[in-house]
């Protein structure tokens, strides 16, 4: 029911954005990110003129499926950007500062990673279901592809503040670990948008 009530306030806060924004010549775009979509997660983002040089954004993602193998990989997660474009917006290299929170039910996906202090690995034989809240700095570029589209590519690092129980594997009820804490530091966005702009 909760869940409901979040997809709901995220749809809700989308459209009321999009019908009340001023839409005058690239001041809307609304894009999707190839690479989630690759990992099955919807997603949809829109970003808004604010001056010509800044720009807002936010976007949402969700994986509310099963995936093979009893693996796990359902999430959702918002993710809000104040951008500053060096030349003019929606045009060439930009910098980003994002905040970021979001639920998770993740396990079962083979992996040998350990990175700075994460242990990616522990993801193989358990699952983990928790929340996180955080935020970071990015840098991107886009491309103009046409006079309504562009191809925009960008990565951003930062930290997670996450909350979590941990269960013996990926099928099963076991908790093993309950309301434990951990300090993620590393990578917050990766995306290659295709945006449209109106």
């Amino acid at each position: 029911m909760k869940r409901k009530k979040l997809y709901c306030c995220l749809l809700t806060l989308f459209a009321s954005i999009l019908f009340t924004a001023n839409t005058d010549a690239q001041e809307v775009a609304i894009k999707s990110n190839i690479a989630y979509d690759a990992t099955a997660s919807v997603n949809l983002g829109m970003e808004f003129a604010l001056t010509q040089q800044w720009t807002f954004e936010v976007s949402g993602n969700l994986n509310a499926w099963n995936m093979p193998n009893d693996m796990k990989w359902k999430h959702w997660f918002a993710q809000p950007e104040f951008r500053y474009w060096f030349c003019e917006k929606y045009s060439g290299h930009f910098l980003g500062i994002h905040a970021h929170s979001g639920q998770f039910n993740v396990g079962g996906i083979p992996n040998n990673l350990n990175f700075l202090g994460t242990d990616f690995s522990r993801l193989s034989d358990s699952r983990f279901q928790g929340w996180f809240v955080g935020g970071g700095i990015a840098y991107g570029y886009a491309f103009i592809l046409g006079k309504h589209f562009n191809l925009e590519l960008e990565l951003g690092i930062g930290y997670s503040y996450t909350r979590y129980d941990r269960f013996e594997c990926v099928g099963c009820g076991r908790k093993v670990e309950e309301n434990m804490e951990h300090h993620y530091v590393g990578p917050t966005k990766a995306a290659v948008n295709l945006v449209y702009l109106f």
